[in-house]
C-alpha cells in the first residue's frame, strides 16, 4: 500500500523504515512541525516525577535541565524510549492515553510523596492534570515546546495524494489539519488509520473509504493495522 505519514519530521522516518519492512511505500508530510520554547529550566523543587505525555515534551525539557535523576512517567511506549535514550534513570511505562498515564499514576506513587511536572505543548488538553488532581495530586504544567501546523503539504505528495491507499493519523488535531489541506480533493479510496478513537471521531467518516483505529493508543498498534 502507499502510506502517508503525517508524523513530525523527529519521528516520521522511522516509521517510514518500519513500512518499508513491511512491503509498503510511505510518504510523508510532516502535519505538525516542533519548535522549543526557550527559558529557564523548570522548577523542579519537590518534583516527585515527571509527567510526560509525548517524546516530544521530553525533547523539549533535555534541552533546558540537565538533571536525569528524577522519575519519567511515560504515557507510551515510544515516549519511554526516549525517556531512557536521553538518560533518565527511572522510566515507567504506562503504554496508553492521558487517562492510562493517570490511572497508572495513581498506582505508582502517592501524593504526599511530592508533586508532578507536566512536561508538555501549548496545547496540550488539561485530562491529565485535571484527572490527578482530583486525585488529590499535586500536578504542575510546564508548557515548554510548541507544534506548529502546516500550511500545504509538501509537493510529492500533492502529486501523489490521487494513488493513495491510506494515510496514519496520531492526533486528532493532526487529522483535522489533513481533512483541512484536502477539503475537496480526498480520494474516494482513501482509508484513515487513527491511534485513538478520539482521532477518528476528529475526522468526518464520509470522506473515507474506511476509517480504522489502533486497538491500543499506540505507535505499535497503528502500524500493527496495516501488519
Amino acid at each position: 500500500m502507499r502510506i502517508l505519514v503525517t508524523r513530525p519530521v523527529e519521528d516520521g522516518e522511522a516509521i517510514a523504515e518500519k513500512l518499508r519492512a513491511l512491503g509498503h511505500e510511505p510518504l510523508l508530510a510532516p502535519l505538525l512541525a516542533f519548535q522549543a520554547i526557550d527559558g529557564p529550566e523548570p522548577d523542579l523543587t519537590g518534583v516527585q516525577a515527571i509527567l510526560a505525555s509525548s517524546a516530544n515534551g521530553i525533547r523539549a525539557l533535555v534541552r533546558r535541565s540537565g538533571r536525569r535523576d528524577i522519575a519519567v512517567f511515560a504515557v507510551g511506549p515510544q515516549t519511554t524510549e526516549e525517556a531512557r535514550k536521553a538518560g533518565f534513570i527511572t522510566v515507567k511505562n504506562a503504554d496508553g492515553d492521558a487517562h492510562a498515564l493517570a490511572d497508572a499514576t495513581a498506582r505508582w506513587t502517592i501524593a504526599d510523596k511530592g508533586a508532578l511536572l507536566h512536561v508538555c505543548g501549548a496545547k496540550a488538553p488539561g485530562t491529565l492534570g485535571d484527572d490527578l488532581r482530583a486525585r488529590g495530586f499535586d500536578v504542575r504544567r510546564a508548557v515548554l515546546y510548541r507544534m506548529m501546523a502546516a500550511t500545504h503539504l509538501p509537493p510529492d505528495v500533492e502529486a501523489a495524494l490521487p494513488t493513495l491507499d491510506a494515510v496514519l493519523f496520531f492526533s486528532p488535531r493532526t487529522a483535522k489539519i489533513f481533512a483541512d489541506l484536502v477539503r475537496g480533493r480526498m480520494p474516494p479510496h482513501l482509508t484513515a488509520l487513527c491511534i485513538s478513537p478520539a482521532t477518528a471521531a476528529a475526522l468526518e467518516a464520509g470522506n473515507f473509504a474506511e476509517i480504522r483505529v489502533a486497538a491500543r493508543p499506540n505507535q505499535e498498534e497503528l502500524l500493527a493495522l496495516v501488519a
